[in-house]
């Protein structure tokens, strides 16, 4: 792949109005909005005071009409997500931000925090109101040290307004948010663990169901939805469902816009707000610049290491869950990892899994035990100690290790490199076996005939 012929960096905040990018036309203004008059200036807020003149429920149509669908990585639509949520008994329900972000190659979710930390509180207001909800927590990871200051500083700003505490706004509703600062677990991405290290618990998954929208955090209901979900809201109230599908393009079935980014050897990595559906080839070679000078694209992971590898035949794919998933890979956070043609698939790939062996909670064996067999073998692979047998035992993992035969989808997300890595670089898995161990597997097989 050539590069483009762009020789400047095109940056998130560079261009886009507020009808266009809702999530970061503010930063076209300024580089960063952590003070509440600044932010309020720029139609801040507006959106929530829209919203709290509606009822709860009118709201909630609102935020299904509009379909917003999760941006954590698995694409369920908030709007349903929350009418799941048991009714109101009188008592304690929770709202709950994931901001753990620790998917390899992702970093979207820390722009927000750290340039606009009042829209996300603003966002998690409206879905605080619209579930009833008593008390929000936005759980980020421990790393992420400015974006929880300027986010706690930003909540000190929005009580002094009012807009947060007893009776907000003559409303009646009482809500506080807080800032939890995670110990730096990767299954904390997943919502029960989540809930579990909150608690206080061990970060293990929950059976679910119940589910957290019945039995959430200290047994309550409870909903979790991902930083840049809640981003969408404030204009969404403000602009209305229909200007909000109409976003998207190439007629993707994904409404909204999304931020993309591109990681790896590429001229300009980064992030760009974009509408959902702009394809691979747009975001990699338009906006990240193309390739480095000398280097060819090999393969990339459309959102993160636990999504399956791509080639580039798939470049002009548009970036939504649909032609993602059809194309045999996930969407995921959608900011791509690109892989050059002078980097080892094997040595990537064992790269990715040494870290989901590291990050398994332990709690079920297959997750627990399976992972480290999948590294073990990697390395004797890479390093020419493996065996032709060994990349028999790669592939039976991908389907011992698969969705439905653990507890979380932690080990099926760590199968899905390997999986895609195995399907279309087998080459470079056998050119890595020693000759000897060839003829070894060659001449058993002669004698079992």
């Amino acid at each position: 792949m050539t590069s483009h012929v762009n020789t400047e960096p095109r940056p998130i905040h560079g261009n886009g109005t507020a009808e266009t990018h809702p999530l970061t036309w503010r930063l076209k203004h300024h580089e960063f909005l952590h003070d509440v008059d600044t932010y309020e200036s720029l139609e801040g807020y507006a959106g929530m005071k829209k919203a709290l003149k509606l009822t709860p429920a009118e709201v909630q149509e609102v935020v299904k009409a509009a379909t917003v669908k999760g941006r954590g990585g698995a694409g369920f639509p908030a709007g349903i997500k929350w009418s799941l949520m048991a009714p109101n008994d009188g008592g304690p329900r929770y709202l709950i931000c994931n901001a753990d972000e620790m998917e390899p190659g992702t970093f979207k979710d820390r722009l927000l925090m750290e340039k606009l930390p009042h829209q996300l509180i603003e966002g998690m207001i409206i879905a605080g109101y619209t579930l009833e909800a008593t008390q929000g927590y936005i759980f980020i990871r421990g790393e992420y040290i400015e974006a929880a200051r300027y986010l706690n500083e930003a909540l000190e700003q929005v009580r002094a307004k009012g807009y947060l505490g007893k009776n907000i706004l003559d409303t009646g509703w009482n809500f506080e948010i807080h800032v939890h600062t995670g110990a730096g677990r990767y299954i904390c991405g997943e919502e029960t663990a989540l809930i579990n290290s909150l608690e206080g618990r061990r970060a293990n998954p929950r059976t679910k169901p119940p589910f957290p929208q019945v039995a959430g955090a200290w047994g309550r209901p409870t909903i979790v939805n991902n930083v840049e979900t809640f981003n969408n809201l404030p204009a969404i109230l403000l602009r209305g469902p229909e200007w909000y599908i109409n976003l998207s393009a190439h007629k993707s079935k994904d409404p909204g816009t999304k931020i993309y980014g591109v990681s790896g050897k590429v001229r300009f990595p980064g992030l760009w707000e974009l509408p959902f559906g702009t394809t691979a080839r747009e975001v990699i070679e338009e906006y990240a610049g193309g390739m480095r000078d000398g280097l060819k694209l090999k393969a990339w992971l459309p959102g993160g290491a636990s999504t399956d590898f791509l080639t580039a035949e798939h470049l002009d794919l548009p970036m939504d869950a649909d032609s993602i998933m059809k194309a045999g890979s996930r969407l995921g956070t959608c900011l791509i990892m690109v892989v050059d043609e002078t980097q080892c698939m094997v040595s990537l790939t064992r790269n990715l899994e040494e870290f989901f062996a590291r990050e398994s909670c332990g709690w079920c064996t297959p997750c627990r035990d399976g992972l480290p067999w999948s590294v073990k073998a990697l390395s004797a692979i890479e390093h020419g100690r493996g065996k032709m047998e060994d990349i028999t035992h790669l592939e039976q993992l991908t389907k011992n290790l698969w969705i439905g035969k653990t507890f979380c989808a932690h080990a099926p997300g760590a199968m899905e490199p390997l999986q895609s890595a195995l399907k279309y670089f087998r080459s470079e898995f056998e050119a890595l076996i020693p000759k000897e161990a060839e003829s070894v597997v060659q001449t058993s097989n002669a004698q079992q005939a």
